[in-house]
Formats: structure tokens, C-alpha cells, sequence
């Protein structure tokens, strides 16, 4: 069953949406924790696909995500498709190391969902090749080198999509 915080109000367009992180079917509970304190300090909204490979008792889940569970939009979903039949995604981009574009070649625009795969091995080819995927989208790395840690490559996408969108809701600085 779907399950989710209360989101924030909006207008029924992408023009007042936040950017939606999606993991399917995650696997670490630290990696899922620092997400939570992720969407916490960015305002993404968070939704996990299932099946879930932790449970949410887990002790480094808690202390990854601090106190921060309260302040994050988090939805859990049964599957990939529950995800997408609630998302309802306009733009849906899936990162993956094979991917066409780089992460910093995207125009990113409220609303979108930012697609990544379990820690293990990815998101699966159905997922990638599924039609609403608008783009496969790769972070730069070294050659040789396998991956980035989930928390990580989303940490990073999440900043340059923020950064695009002009930091929305950030707090403002004082210092000169």
C-alpha cells in the first residue's frame, strides 16, 4: 500500500511542483537515510519504490536521516508502477552509468522526477527503456570505476537541478 507525509498544496502544474527524487527498490538503509535528510534540507520530495530491501526500524536508517524524518516529503510505494501512477510524471529522467545524457546537459524544471536504481545493481532495463523515461542520463566518473554511491549521485543531481531552478526556497544568505 502506498503510504506517504503530507505534501505541500500546489496548483495542479509542474510550475509549483518540487523536484521528485525516486529510488526504485532501494537496498542500504543508511543510503535511504541520508536521502531523507536530503529532501529535508532541498524540498525534493522523496518516493521509494518497492519491494524495499530494509526495514524502517533499521538503526542506520534513524541515524542517517537525524531528525530529519519530520521535515522530509517521503512517500513509499508498492512498485514502480504504483510510483508512476502516482507521480504522473511529465518529464521522468533514469540515471545510469550507460546513460545518452550528462546530468549537467539536462534542463531541469519544477516537477520533474529524478529516477535512480538500487544500490546493487541499478535500475533494471525494463525501467530504463520504459516510455516514460524522457531521457537515460549519466553522471561523469573516471574510467574504470563501477559506481557512485546512491546517496552520492543523488546528492549531486539534486544540487544541479536545485541550482537551475534558482535554489526555489532556499534560505537566504546574510554574509557578505
Amino acid at each position: 500500500m502506498d503510504h506517504a507525509s503530507a505534501a505541500p498544496p500546489h496548483d495542479g502544474t509542474n510550475q509549483r511542483r518540487p523536484l521528485r527524487v525516486l529510488v526504485d527498490q532501494p537496498e542500504i538503509p543508511g543510503n535511504t537515510g541520508n536521502l531523507i535528510r536530503l529532501a529535508a534540507v532541498t524540498g525534493v520530495e522523496l518516493h521509494l519504490a518497492g519491494p524495499i530491501g530494509f526495514d524502517f526500524s533499521d538503526a542506520k536508517l534513524r541515524r542517517a536521516g537525524l531528525d530529519y524524518h519530520d521535515l522530509a516529503v517521503m512517500s513509499v510505494h508498492e512498485s514502480f508502477e504504483a510510483a508512476c501512477a502516482a507521480l504522473r510524471p511529465e518529464r521522468m529522467f533514469a540515471f545510469t552509468g550507460e546513460g545518452r545524457s550528462q546530468h549537467t546537459m539536462i534542463d531541469y524544471e519544477p516537477g520533474d522526477v529524478l529516477l535512480f536504481g538500487r544500490e546493487s545493481t541499478g535500475l533494471d532495463p525494463w525501467v530504463k527503456a520504459d516510455p516514460r523515461v524522457t531521457d537515460t542520463v549519466r553522471i561523469p566518473m573516471l574510467p574504470s570505476r563501477r559506481s557512485l554511491n546512491l546517496a552520492n549521485s543523488v546528492s549531486i543531481v539534486v544540487y544541479e537541478a536545485w541550482r537551475q531552478t534558482g535554489f526555489a526556497g532556499a534560505a537566504v544568505s546574510h554574509a557578505d
